[in-house]
């Protein structure tokens, strides 16, 4: 339930006394600024380790990849957000945040949802993964689940597009999101102490947020601790056509973590507390009728143990190991009535070992696992209380030729879903790939991506048989599906000029037994049928960024970007198009920045989406308009930032047509954050 008034303006005093202390050395600093900056302290300089600039996202190591390459390195199609511009692009949701990537859109289903898409692909086909370990909660079961990830407290977060079942199992069919969040250190600190914290306010919500993160070791550095926390209080949000009602947001999440780092390797702990409570704007109720809001409050206990080895022994050069467990719950409020409680507790491993050159190869191979017990008690309980096992076996491999590199990878795993009171199902989904890269000189570079992934059917499409109030229907599942086979072919072409950057990709997945929800026809107490069903399918696509570097020089730096995407999705023999697949989109972006300065103004342009479905309504296009001003400055040890970010400038009234939603929830209107940053 949203926070009493009286309670909500004193935690905004609160936030803004936070504000105002972190505020007071201000004057002081920028009085300082001049001198640091001649000592070469600036706040351009990128080997700052208080603010990375991260100013080539391409050089930076992909940690979801077993070998530690960059993603410059990789012939997959990889993206990478770090630094400044995962600074300007954190949101509430791990979809908005990674939202602007190209090929990579988000769901929604008010402010407190929003679940990565990948390449018009989403729910049990895009792995999201923190440190490389599945978020094992239920987002992937509605639409109104959140993930149960922090974008505040990521460090990198790294976008696998196209199958990554190699590395983690047939729930990556489409591909991975992973949160790197440094919770468990894995080599010894720059410094004794580091860390960041932060503190905004939102006008378009009424609301506050407020992270800190802080890093230590003991004067031997051989012991690292770690804690990191984020408070999140925001009102419904203000759209073109008034407040949204039931839209409110409150998040609290927090860790500890503990490691022991050395040169042979790393040991350690975490532990964290995820809660999270928002309204569903699809339920707002209505007070004369007596109809009551509906919220969720979702709370997560997590608990890691992370290890490796640096050095080689015998055959191999390294080793990771990981283990995890998860206490899921989140219970769907009517009012103040319990309406339907989801429960999920899993437990999953992972052990990867990479080898030495043999025969010119270097590679890893590895195997995973995990159980889950998931349950709904209640009203929704559509879906019976399943227990799902699963392992698995994968090999990567990798040569280098002078100018070419040749990836390659297997991976087979052994599925179980055993639900109360029906007959167990079982799959063993086998995954191939193989990738080329040629570098056919300096500045360029061309990739070639086939890969046969094959995923295991979920709980949800296999089970459900009940009223989903989040989707205002009634779902239908089917014992008798088979495995999701997709076959994908993706040509890329990049350049990397000192003036000019760009990457083009053309990609297409031809799917065997796709398996999506239709919608019968036929209807229950008003609640159309809906059965999840199978058919062979088609997804093509397109995507591109391109960056210019119009002027380096005394009043700083200039860039241009650009970046577009489409994918068209569409059953096999005249069965139509596939539902909610995300629109079209062009984009740009002019910034700058001149030494403790940064700014930029971009504006993207959502398509009609016309392409749809039986019984599905087209969305009309519009277009976002944001802009974002930073000014850094370093003062001592510690380095601070002003911010000022603009979204939906223009007021443009937007409807997500992924969403189930679109008809009665609409975007947040035009807002503005601003707050402080702190670097120590």
């Amino acid at each position: 339930m949203p926070k009493p008034i009286a309670n909500s303006r004193r935690v905004r005093r609160s936030a803004l006394a936070i504000a105002l202390t972190l505020a007071l050395p201000f004057g002081q600093a920028a009085a300082q600024d001049a001198s640091a900056a001649a000592q070469g302290a600036s706040p351009g300089n990128p080997s700052d380790t208080r603010h990375d600039k991260a100013t080539s996202l391409d050089a930076v190591v992909v940690t979801a990849t077993p070998l530690q390459s960059s993603a410059e390195e990789l012939a997959q199609p990889v993206e990478v957000l770090s630094g400044e511009k995962l600074d300007e692009a954190r949101g509430a949701t791990l979809g908005e945040t990674v939202g602007k990537l190209p090929g990579v859109q988000s769901s929604n289903f008010g402010a407190g949802v929003g679940r990565p898409i990948i390449r018009g692909m989403e729910g049990p086909r895009v792995g999201v993964m923190t440190g490389g370990l599945a978020s094992q909660d239920v987002s992937t079961v509605s639409q109104d689940h959140n993930v149960a990830v922090e974008p505040f407290l990521a460090d990198q977060i790294e976008v696998l597009k196209g199958p990554a079942t190699l590395l983690y199992g047939s729930g990556a069919i489409g591909g991975v999101v992973n949160i790197v969040d440094g919770r468990i250190a894995e080599k010894p600190l720059e410094e004794t102490v580091s860390g960041r914290a932060e503190v905004r306010r939102s006008t378009v919500s009424d609301g506050v947020t407020g992270m800190a993160r802080v890093d230590a070791s003991g004067a031997d550095g051989a012991l690292v601790l770690h804690a990191d926390g984020v408070y999140r209080n925001n009102d419904d949000y203000e759209t073109p056509l008034g407040r949204q009602r039931n839209s409110f947001v409150d998040t609290k999440t927090g860790a500890l973590g503990a490691s022991l780092v050395g040169d042979v390797g790393f040991l350690g702990f975490s532990a964290a507390r995820y809660e999270d409570k928002y309204g569903n704007p699809g339920e707002p109720g209505n007070a004369e009728e007596g109809e009551s809001p509906v919220h969720i409050d979702m709370r997560q206990n997590r608990f890691e143990l992370k290890g490796g080895i640096n050095q080689e022994f015998g055959i191999f050069s390294g080793l990771r190991a990981s283990l995890a467990n998860t206490e899921y719950e989140h219970t769907e409020f009517e009012g103040s009535e319990v309406g339907t409680r989801f429960l999920n507790d899993a437990t999953e491993g992972r052990f990867e070992l990479t080898h030495k050159p043999l025969g010119g190869w270097i590679g890893a191979l590895g195997v995973q696992g995990f159980e889950r017990t998931f349950q709904a008690i209640g009203e929704e309980a559509f879906i019976p209380k399943t227990k799902t096992r699963a392992g698995g076996l994968f090999l990567t491999e990798q040569r280098k030729w002078d100018q070419l590199q040749l990836e390659l990878g297997a991976r087979v795993d052994r599925v179980e879903s055993s639900p109360q009171g029906e007959a167990k199902r079982s799959f063993s989904p086998l995954s191939l790939s193989a990738g080329v890269l040629w570098k056919f000189n300096d500045a360029w570079r061309l990739t070639f991506n086939v890969d046969r992934a094959e995923r295991a059917p979920a709980e949800e499409e296999l089970f459900a048989n009940g009223l989903h109030a989040a989707t205002a229907s009634f779902e239908i599942g089917d014992a008798n599906l088979r495995k999701e086979r997709a076959n994908q072919f993706e040509v890329g072409l990049h350049y990397h000029g000192s003036m000019f950057e760009a990457k083009l990709a053309a990609y297409q997945t031809r799917f065997d037994g796709f398996i999506y929800l239709v919608d019968t026809g036929a209807t229950v107490e008003d609640n159309p049928v809906r059965q999840w069903s199978q058919a062979d399918a088609k997804f093509t696509g397109f995507e591109g960024e391109a960056i210019a570097h119009l002027f380096d020089g005394a009043a700083g730096k200039f860039d241009v970007r650009v970046f577009g995407d489409t994918v068209r999705a569409k059953l096999d023999n005249g069965g139509g198009n596939l539902p909610r697949i995300a629109p079209g989109r062009i984009g740009g972006e002019l910034r700058w920045d001149a030494d403790s300065w940064r700014a930029s103004l971009g504006a993207t342009r959502y398509m009609k989406q016309d392409k749809v479905a039986v019984n599905e309504t087209p969305t009309d296009g519009y277009t976002l308009v944001d802009a974002h001003l930073a000014y850094h400055w370093d003062s001592g040890n510690l380095g601070y930032e002003l911010f000022l970010d603009g979204n939906n400038l223009t007021d443009e009234t937007a409807r997500v047509h992924t969403s189930f939603l679109k008809d009665t929830v609409v975007l947040p209107g035009r807002g503005v954050d601003f707050g402080v940053r702190v670097f120590f």
